[in-house]
């Protein structure tokens, strides 16, 4: 292959390229390929992990009040704690007047905030309820049955109050936020990436990746999804308002282009929208299916809005009711004369079958999110409120595909780790990457390995729309790629998860760590 100028200009033969100058790079037995894509993550993982409180994988409850205790020695009496993730199957441990006394005690009265593995909820200090003004009950508040005072556990839209407490009492981080987002960036390079998608994107989020695109160390694609609204954080503005000002912040390498809309929540929380009721729990409604974020005329009004400004649309999808919901919509907007506008539905855990070739036939591209489903404690979250039966249906890779879908990875990062390696593992062999779980999960759902490295390659750059300049080894294509330290058609496919990374460019040349780091 011969680069120049930072772009491919030739493959096989590239004798004609050579001359006196020509600086020759052999990589020693090493497999070369495209840099790969994540067209679903999050680059505030880069924040949470060089400031925030980070808990242990799987923590337990003593594990939480640990962390806490050590993030507290050494901070003034009122200053915040914010951290994650905590497993969600602490949830009714959490929410109980017990728990939060020793949250507390733990934090020394100082304010906290603590998100579960979802990031779509949070446990929260009562000094943390008191900033917020949360004194009673209310949706997603969750309140002792005794005195019907709240405990600290807040699901979904019930912490946007905390989360903006949080957020005035830390004053302006934008510096702060730009060395995370190039944490985040240096992070998913050293595992091969050269392009992402950032999943939900706020003004802060755009203006990061702006800075970094304007001083010339963004050393990815990064195509932002600009919030239609936030009913997890709660952040402003959204809408057309951040629409707007992302098209002035649209550079060389950063391209806000789609717009994202959460239309369910999460299993765990039994907020995903599904066909059939969930699992009867305690005094719940034996017939709640959850519900959708918005109607389907609101919705589908949102598509238009993203079609006139020739924005691409990202919809959070995690029941099969709210991916019938979205793709109803596409079908009004093609239905329209659209047959341009990107549509993804992200994660898309389960689709009902008469919805499988419903993809293929709007051009709707499915962002999967494999650590998501792996047979592990995120599994297990949702295995509880769906029942077994319902499990098997897990993110349906295998017959997307064979309908003829286009499906694109990502991690979901911080939700998930952003190592892409383990999930393509997980998707050819449907088991845990990390070998602690046994057996395969929808072993019927299993993808060759050229379809998984797809997902994370060609297929994830058309998806974002940026095949013309990244996603394949092609002259006039930039010379982003990456060397490994083993061929992955060539070994047994569980050990794809222990893949190496050894160099990664971008525009042809060798990425660094990231000084800003």
């Amino acid at each position: 292959m011969a680069v120049r100028g930072g772009r491919i200009a030739a493959t096989a033969d590239v004798r004609e390229w050579t001359g006196p100058d020509t600086e020759y790079l052999d990589l020693g037995g090493g497999f070369a390929m495209a840099g790969l894509v994540d067209v679903h993550t999050h680059t505030d993982g880069g924040y949470k992990e060089l400031f925030e409180c980070v808990l242990p994988p799987e923590a337990s409850f003593d594990d939480i009040l640990a962390a806490v205790r050590s993030a507290a020695s050494g901070r003034g009496e009122h200053e915040w704690i914010v951290g994650g993730s905590w497993p969600n199957t602490l949830a009714d441990r959490l929410g109980s007047r017990a728990a939060l006394e020793a949250l507390d005690d733990a934090a020394g009265g100082r304010p906290v905030l603590l998100s579960d593995d979802s990031y779509h909820n949070r446990w929260v200090s009562s000094a943390a309820l008191r900033a917020a003004g949360i004194v009673d009950g209310g949706d997603g508040v969750v309140c002792d049955p005794q005195d019907g005072r709240p405990v600290g556990l807040l699901t979904e839209p019930a912490g946007i109050a905390v989360d903006r407490a949080a957020a005035a009492a830390q004053g302006d981080i934008h510096e702060r936020e730009v060395r995370g987002t190039a944490h985040a960036v240096s992070t998913l390079n050293s595992f091969g990436i050269t392009a992402f998608g950032e999943a939900a994107a706020s003004l802060a989020t755009l203006r990061a990746l702006d800075r970094l695109d304007h001083e010339g160390t963004l050393s990815a694609w990064a195509v932002s999804a600009m919030m239609a609204r936030d009913p997890i954080r709660g952040s402003e503005p959204v809408g057309e308002a951040l629409f707007e000002q992302g098209q002035q912040l649209r550079g060389r390498c950063h391209l806000p282009t789609f717009v994202k809309i959460f239309l369910d929540g999460v299993p765990p929380s039994r907020t995903a929208y599904f066909l059939e009721p969930y699992v009867p729990s305690g005094d719940q409604d034996d017939q709640w299916r959850g519900r959708p974020a918005m109607d389907s005329a609101e919705l589908t009004e949102w598509l238009r809005v993203a079609a006139r400004r020739n924005l691409s649309v990202k919809i959070h999808c995690s029941g099969d009711a709210s991916v019938r919901q979205a793709l109803d919509a596409v079908a009004r907007l093609r239905a329209d004369g659209d047959r341009d506008t990107i549509v993804h539905i992200a994660h898309a855990h389960f689709v009902d079958p008469a919805d499988l070739g419903r993809f293929a036939e709007l051009d709707v591209v499915a962002d999967m999110s494999p650590p998501l489903w792996f047979p592990g404690p995120l599994v297990d979250q949702t295995s509880a409120p769906l029942g077994q039966a319902r499990l098997q249906r897990l993110s349906p890779c295998r017959d997307l595909i064979d309908a003829g879908a286009l499906l694109a990875g990502g991690s979901d990062w911080p939700v998930s780790e952003p190592n892409p390696w383990p999930a393509i593992a997980g998707l050819v062999t449907r088991e845990d990457p990390t070998g602690r779980r046994t057996g395969a999960l929808g072993p019927h759902q299993r993808l060759t390995v050229a379809e998984a490295l797809a997902m994370y390659s060609h297929n994830g750059a058309r998806a974002l729309r940026i095949d013309d300049r990244t996603g394949s080894l092609r002259p006039g294509r930039s010379a982003d790629f990456i060397v490994l330290d083993r061929n992955p058609f060539d070994v047994d496919p569980h050990d794809l998860a222990e893949t190496q990374v050894l160099a990664t460019y971008f525009a042809g040349k060798r990425i660094e760590k990231n000084s800003n780091t």
